[in-house]
């Protein structure tokens, strides 16, 4: 270990195993753990047999917790943030802190590690030297205004989803962008790990018979 006071730890999307030594080495050597939850990081550590502190850290309580946070870095603990699953602050807390410690000079470390997107973008068969990722879309306000100008992207798009929301967003994309080429992964690395491609109608065909579980990222053709 260095006298870096900020580790960002990406954890496993699914299989236990996808986690790097380098990650279960720093687990193990950081005086706190920041978890998203503490219930499905604890599983994931007693797995690894990693033995530390763990605290919550969540959308929720973010923003009353990084300024104590940062000064207990400042005074010498090492702390180490992981998510439910991937990588720290891709959709998902982190941001508020890492930029919080960076301003203070507080050594900040993010290891390589699990991230969604990578391979259902590989595994889509859709161009990967060029992608723009949108992670969640908004709800409501200014979701149409964010369709129209992934209508108008060249590049290959990312987006993640929920299962309630899939078909509604499927429906969407089909609306403003068209009926282009889709790649639907769920469940990645996961026992009932699953892609579909196809056209928009093809796949939001196949979901409405089949039915919708797991947690979703949709790969969607550029704009030709």
């Amino acid at each position: 270990m260095d006298n870096c006071r900020l580790y960002l730890v990406p954890t496993p999307i699914g299989n236990l195993e996808d986690i790097t030594l380098r990650a279960i080495k720093v687990l193990q050597a950081v005086d706190v753990i920041l978890a998203e939850d503490t219930r499905t990081s604890g599983k994931l550590l007693k797995h690894h047999h990693i033995n530390k502190p763990l605290q919550s850290y969540h959308i929720h309580n973010e923003h009353k917790n990084v300024e104590h946070l940062v000064q207990r870095m400042g005074q010498g603990e090492t702390f180490a943030l992981i998510s439910d699953a991937g990588t720290p602050a891709i959709s998902d807390p982190g941001f508020l802190l890492v930029r919080e410690a960076i301003a203070a000079g507080i050594n900040v470390d993010c290891l390589p590690g699990a991230t969604a997107f990578v391979p259902a973008l590989v595994n889509s068969g859709l161009p990967s030297d060029k992608f723009v990722f949108e992670g969640f879309l908004p709800h409501k306000k200014g979701r149409q205004t964010r369709l129209k100008v992934l209508a108008e992207e060249e590049r290959t798009i990312i987006l993640y989803e929920s299962p309630h929301r899939l078909i509604k967003c499927l429906e969407q994309l089909k609306e403003f962008c068209g009926d282009r080429q889709v790649s639907v992964s769920r469940e990645l690395t996961k026992m009932f790990e699953e892609t579909v491609r196809g056209s928009l109608s093809e796949v939001i065909a196949y979901f409405s018979e089949k039915g919708i579980k797991g947690e979703f990222v949709v790969v969607l053709a550029g704009k030709s």
